[in-house]
């Protein structure tokens, strides 16, 4: 692996000698632009805007317009003498939580390993900062721009992460995104347990190997495929549209979270949630009123609040038992449901005795 940037890191009298790496390459696809009328390659050249004659690339410099049409000839000389000290020093300008910096701030790595000389020092920085558990916020020129970084600990290595500048952000207040109090998305607390109870059976140790751009895959799957087929100048014309989904419809979006739980290994954790749920209900309506058909129902239940009718005669307290037993045994599906029922029976059962007395 060939360095790409020689110079130190710098915090307080610390001097590290580093040479910088890229920790990236693309891996999309090599797409070559072609002229339709025979396939040969389409190539772009350096030309001067003035006489329309081709530029080799040893007679190329750079140049800053100051005005409309006058430059400044800046070579990679005046470039670094501009500030030799910024354009070879990553200036360590604070320690920070990790935390502290959002994701959306990260644009592009580089490993630092230790230049001549500089393996002790380094080692003291990355094990600091692991220690610690802090990042490093500096200051690095890489080519021609100066760009905020961080010094990120990752395993052994020391990565330098360039960082996006506050004003290179857009505001996203201009985007319509739904606050936690809106109406219009209001989100239940149902579809919350289940949408949780979804991510914990898709939660897994993270194992990068496992991901790949399956799509590069498939194209050049259909490379081959076109010229074992000898189609290599076949141009696939595009189908017709589908019909666009419209816009507005209701989505049952508890509906689409207990599809998701059926597919996803989320079983146990979907039990639990309907387990939750049957807690969580409210008592179905009493259906005591209706008659007894089924007389067996005096052996399904024992009668719990049946001693509390014990002053009220025998007749009077059979009756009450077996109202009380009626209703215990029709609630028993929830056991929140089955407790309410049958304190609501064994209250009213004092008051159904003397009205049988009388009768009687």
């Amino acid at each position: 692996m060939r360095s790409m940037w020689k110079g130190a890191i710098s915090f307080g009298l610390v001097h590290i000698p580093v040479d910088m790496y890229t920790a990236v390459e693309s891996k999309g696809l090599d797409l070559t632009m072609l002229d339709r009328r025979d396939f040969s390659p389409v190539g772009f050249k350096r030309y001067n805007k003035g006489n329309g004659k081709e530029v080799a690339w040893d007679d190329i410099v750079k140049g800053y317009e100051y005005e409309d049409g006058e430059y400044v000839v800046l070579s990679d000389e005046d470039l670094r003498r501009a500030n030799p000290e910024a354009t070879q020093t990553i200036d360590i300008q604070a320690f920070v939580d990790a935390e502290d910096v959002p994701l959306i701030y990260y644009d592009q790595p580089y490993y630092l390993a230790p230049g001549k000389g500089g393996a002790k020092v380094y080692a003291l920085l990355r094990e600091t900062l692991r220690e610690a558990g802090k990042i490093g916020i500096a200051r690095v020129v890489i080519r021609v721009k100066q760009h905020l970084a961080a010094l990120v600990c990752v395993g052994d290595t020391i990565v330098l992460n360039t960082l996006r500048y506050p004003d290179e952000m857009r505001d996203a207040g201009e985007l319509k995104i739904p606050s936690p109090d809106s109406k219009t998305a209001a989100v239940t607390v149902k579809e919350l347990k289940m949408a949780m109870a979804l991510v914990e059976g898709m939660s897994e140790d993270w194992e990068p190997k496992q991901y790949h751009d399956t799509y590069r895959e498939d194209v050049l799957a259909l490379v081959k495929k076109k010229i074992k087929a000898k189609q290599t100048k076949t141009i696939t014309q595009p189908e017709p549209e589908k019909e666009k989904r419209t816009s507005g419809k209701v989505i049952d979006l508890v509906a689409l979270l207990q599809a998701s739980l059926g597919k996803k290994p989320a079983k146990a954790a979907l039990a639990a949630l309907e387990d939750d749920d049957d807690d969580d209900d409210d008592p179905p309506p009493r259906k005591s009123k209706k008659p007894a058909d089924d007389e067996d129902d005096d052996d399904d239940a024992p009668a719990p609040r049946a001693r509390k009718t014990s002053g009220a005669g025998s007749r009077s307290g059979a009756t009450a038992a077996k109202s009380t037993r009626t209703a215990a045994s029709k609630s028993a599906a929830k056991p929140a449901a089955k407790k309410a029922v049958a304190k609501k029976a064994a209250a009213k059962a004092p008051a159904k005795a003397p009205a049988r007395r009388k009768a009687a």
